[in-house]
């Protein structure tokens, strides 16, 4: 979860990934599952959007940190959400060949869009905030480094030059995720010539509570997606990567906050080793 300097904000944000979770999630139907999240993300976004027109921001720093990690959460699912609505309700109604065929041009062009703002997505991944006061606020309205979003105009005080493309940025990266989902469900197997070889040799030999607890710990340190990813997101990606399945990692991660002493004792452990480890390699 992103923390902003905003408590109002913060809370805000933790309701909407907590919603997330429990309403949405365990939806089936795609097209359903689409539908409740457009309207979770619509009803955050207008909790943001009333708050910056009442109370603005005190600073460039905190203005930035809205536009460049707040506003992004909820906007980059509305965007997902609704791009997986289009998907259900284009893509064609029978023969298993057609379907998958048009998921693949759904790639092609998300590709394109890759390639057509592939700047941009460098400075962003790589971390970099030189232009942070051009791209995430207000007041920087020409000479754009990268090319804007039209929805830009649409609403001026609630928008900086590049939020809504960093939003749509990081929708494709969970578009891909579903496309290659519903691909592998056409066609099981299909998928595994698009994914790294790896994949399929690494697996996790340690407790699935352990993993839980790196997951977080991640997530907690903002260090995946830039902070601005949900816990669901993450695991899925680390199940996809490690091939195992983690059930009910919230009740994992209730029952790890109840522990007595240390709580963190796999992250601990680690830190242990890893010393022990290079004094041990100093000594060579």
């Amino acid at each position: 979860m992103v923390q902003g300097t905003n408590k109002m904000f913060d809370e805000i944000i933790r309701e909407f990934h907590n919603e997330l979770n429990s309403s949405v999630v365990s939806i089936p139907q795609p097209l359903k599952k689409a539908d409740k999240g457009i309207d979770i993300s619509n009803c955050t976004l207008s909790k943001l959007k009333e708050i910056v027109e009442k109370e603005d921001f005190e600073n460039t720093p905190e203005e930035i940190e809205f536009f460049k990690k707040i506003k992004p959460c909820p906007m980059s699912y509305l965007i997902y959400f609704s791009e997986v609505r289009s998907c259900e309700i284009r893509k064609p109604k029978a023969g298993k060949n057609f379907q998958y065929n048009f998921f693949e041009k759904e790639l092609q062009k998300i590709n394109k869009f890759f390639y057509k703002n592939n700047d941009f997505v460098q400075y962003m991944e790589q971390g970099h905030e030189y232009l942070d006061h051009q791209l995430f606020t207000r007041h920087h309205r020409k000479n754009y480094p990268f090319i804007p979003m039209i929805n830009y105009y649409q609403y001026p005080e609630f928008s900086s030059s590049h939020d809504m493309l960093w939003s749509k940025i990081q929708a494709m990266y969970r578009l891909i995720h579903y496309i290659r989902e519903a691909m592998e469900t056409l066609k099981p197997g299909s998928q595994e010539a698009m994914l790294d070889k790896k994949h399929k040799v690494m697996l996790w030999s340690g407790s699935k509570t352990s993993l839980v607890e790196l997951i977080y710990a991640l997530c907690a340190n903002g260090d995946l997606n830039h902070g601005v990813v949900d816990i669901s997101t993450v695991t899925a990606s680390f199940e996809d990567f490690f091939n195992i399945k983690l059930d009910n990692i919230y009740k994992t991660y209730s029952e790890i906050k109840a522990r007595k002493g240390p709580r963190a004792k796999y992250l601990q452990n680690l830190i242990i080793r890893l010393e022990t480890k290079m004094n041990q390699d100093d000594e060579k």
